[in-house]
């Protein structure tokens, strides 16, 4: 029999378990997670569910899908293959590894998504989304790298839910399109999309850790061209770069070579600036005789930029302080979690495993948490839906808040 791998938790209202194998074998897998997450419920329905995988099982999960329908019959049952899965205190980065994460949420009303891309047309089809609207809610989604256009579905998607959160992450585990896995109810597929809205009497909060840390001044960009930033305060880009890179430390331009982001202030209209205002996107390049550099996002003039570096310890602060900050502001527990880290943090970024996983179980408490190590991570920054990379995405379920003058 399986052991859960962090307590379940139960409110007045919902319900959470999760469970870990390790086995090779997909179908025992499947059998003892089920079992384990049939023996924490008991007879009590399960409302959602979400199971991960490492690449080892991705040719079995049609298996998968159906088994779990069986035996959890849960009403939304959403899955991917990931670089690695993840469970309570533990990241599984190599080894072969399954996952289920399960929820009790009565009264939470959930639409299944699925989205794909036109190739012939280039058209995204969401055919059986919601109505666009102002309802404020969650969407929890799941997508392929190699065939969905993430950036513009989560551009569509801030026009058309303005008050919609998106979180997620992108599966993984293949090597090239069609190798990587979703699951949607009984159903597989190898590309596009899929996830849920989440709507009703339950609180969904998220948490985007960027991981980097500001350096440097801050500069309104004074002359650009789509991804190309000529100037910075009407000094050449590359200039200010390089004044950045020399004003570091040895060990800080060691990490400088291969970290080095750019943050874009997402709301000008702020009169200070601090963390959390920043969409931070990757350097690529440079172009020496037009003293420009290159990044990873259209650029507008007019728009205030900051030089950031990634490194294990601005990571790590990052996720602790913005952990911290959801406990501090919020009355009502964390009773589950879904965690979405990007294959490049992990034990490569941290030298040693288990730490994204390790600080969301000493932040919220050994609640509930399972996800994966994603090929790039959907999250909320700035009140906008972004795709990140080298971010950790958590999504935080209590029960809601209480309205003010009452208990």
């Amino acid at each position: 029999m399986m052991i859960p791998s962090t307590v379940p938790t139960t409110s007045s209202t919902f319900q959470f378990a999760t469970a870990l194998s390790r086995k090779t074998d997909t179908e025992a897998a499947v059998r003892d997670l089920a079992d384990a997450i049939r023996m924490q419920f008991g007879s009590a329905p399960i409302d959602l569910a979400f199971v991960f995988f490492s690449a080892h099982h991705a040719e079995k999960a049609s298996m998968i899908s159906s088994m779990l329908q069986s035996e959890l019959r849960a009403r939304v049952c959403l899955g991917c293959s990931g670089e690695g899965v993840i469970t309570g205190p533990e990241e599984i980065e190599t080894a072969a590894a399954l996952t289920v994460w399960a929820a009790g949420l009565p009264h939470v009303k959930m639409t299944p998504l699925r989205l794909s891309v036109s190739q012939l047309q280039d058209q995204i089809l969401m055919p059986g989304w919601p109505e666009p609207g102002l309802e404020d809610s969650t969407f929890v989604l799941l997508a392929d790298p190699f065939s969905t256009p993430t950036q513009e579905v989560l551009a569509l998607m801030n026009d058309r839910y303005p008050q919609g959160k998106v979180i997620g992450g992108l599966a993984g585990g293949g090597q090239d399109s069609g190798e990587n896995r979703l699951l949607l109810n009984e159903q597989i597929f190898d590309g596009g999309l899929v996830g849920v809205q989440l709507t009703g009497p339950i609180a969904v909060r998220t948490v985007t850790s960027q991981g980097c840390r500001p350096i440097g001044e801050r500069f309104v960009v004074t002359r650009a061209e789509g991804n190309l930033i000529y100037e910075l305060g009407g000094v050449s880009a590359l200039k200010r770069l390089q004044d950045v890179f020399e004003s570091l430390g040895g060990p800080q331009r060691r990490d400088a070579h291969r970290a080095l982001h750019l943050g874009i202030v997402i709301d000008e209209h702020r009169s200070d600036f601090k963390r959390g205002d920043f969409l931070l996107r990757n350097l690529i390049g440079a172009d020496q005789q037009a003293g420009a550099v290159a990044v990873g996002e259209v650029v507008q003039e007019g728009q205030t930029v900051q030089f950031h570096l990634r490194d294990a310890k601005s990571a790590s602060d990052d996720l602790h302080f913005l952990l911290a900050m959801d406990r501090t502001k919020h009355q009502r527990p964390p009773l589950g979690a879904l965690l979405f880290s990007c294959c490049g943090r992990g034990a490569g970024l941290f030298g040693r495993p288990h730490h994204d996983s390790g600080v969301v179980q000493e932040r919220l408490g050994s609640i509930p948490t399972a996800g994966f190590f994603a090929q790039g991570e959907i999250g909320p920054v700035g009140g906008r839906n972004f795709l990140h990379g080298y971010t950790a995405s958590v999504v935080i379920f209590a029960e809601p808040e209480p309205r003010k003058g009452h208990p």
